[in-house]
């Protein structure tokens, strides 16, 4: 007869502090780095802090002087316009690559590295390329067009279409890592619901829009809120294509962030531009997972 052996109680106790220590360094790290540094944020905020360790408290003032500043207010229009663009073309163009990729087998890894690759290299890099692209003398674009006796167009020095070329840029830089979350999402979609479509004469069109795009849906919300959180925190491509012109027409919340911070070192101010910046992307978001989001 086979003896099961029975452990002592005090052997089956469960011990928490084990699973503490193995999370502990990293919870001391986010705490160092991100925990840290919002409190620094939160409390430098609410003074005048000058680059000589000189300060001074003064309650909501750096606030109340953002509200009524009206480059704050410039700065703001720019960040949202540029959103405006920005989101809906990169969402547009990581869904319509996925479905692509989605469809393709021969080769698909290949094609996914491509599309990729642009995700990897440095936002200074693209920004560069694309500056030479979209130049009114020697660009690749106005040499197309002036095949067609169109032009040159100086997308970089009118303040209509400064902001459209910046996001197409940036399009470019971070599609794919948008591609690769909703191409996964793709994969997951139960194929008996496309299959029990297919028999019902659902056509391709009707089965993405019944029966992809909902299944699809935590997916989008994800991607939405990342683009959007990428969007509000534009900036390098903005310093090295435009350096925020013309005449403020590429000048985005950070950029004013920036300037505060580093080129006029009011970092109270700067830290009240962070914190408005933060509050207006929480609010965004929840307005995006109010519209977009599910809760199960």
């Amino acid at each position: 007869m086979t003896q099961v052996s029975v452990r002592p109680a005090r052997d089956r106790i469960r011990r928490p502090w084990v699973g503490l220590l193995f999370v502990a360094p990293m919870l001391a790290l986010f705490l160092l780095f991100r925990f840290v540094p919002v409190v620094g944020a939160v409390l430098l905020s609410l003074t005048d802090y000058r680059l000589s360790g000189r300060w001074s408290f003064v309650a909501a003032d750096n606030y109340t002087r953002l509200v009524q500043d009206n480059l704050f207010h410039q700065a703001l229009a720019v960040t949202l316009t540029y959103t405006v663009i920005f989101v809906p073309l990169t969402v547009l163009l990581s869904l319509g690559t996925a479905v692509l990729l989605h469809q393709v087998v021969w080769r698909r890894g290949f094609f996914r590295g491509v599309f990729f690759l642009p995700y990897v290299t440095s936002i200074v890099l693209a920004a560069v390329i694309w500056k030479w692209i979209y130049d009114a003398q020697d660009g690749l674009i106005n040499a197309v067009l002036g095949l067609v006796s169109i032009g040159p167009v100086d997308f970089l020095a009118e303040s209509s279409l400064v902001l459209p070329s910046i996001a197409v840029t940036s399009a470019w830089k971070g599609f794919g890592y948008s591609m690769l979350i909703l191409l996964a999402g793709l994969q997951a979609v139960p194929r008996s619901y496309l299959e029990a479509a297919m028999i019902d004469g659902a056509g391709t069109w009707q089965r993405f829009r019944y029966i992809t795009l909902p299944q699809l849906r935590p997916v989008l919300f994800f991607v939405l809120v990342i683009e959007t959180i990428g969007a509000f925190q534009v900036f390098d491509a903005m310093y090295v294509m435009t350096g925020g012109g013309p005449v403020r027409s590429s000048y985005s919340l950070v950029y004013f962030l920036y300037d505060s911070g580093f080129k006029y070192f009011d970092f109270g101010y700067a830290s009240a531009i962070g914190l408005m910046l933060f509050a207006i992307v929480l609010i965004v978001s929840l307005v995006q997972r109010r519209l977009v989001g599910r809760d199960d």
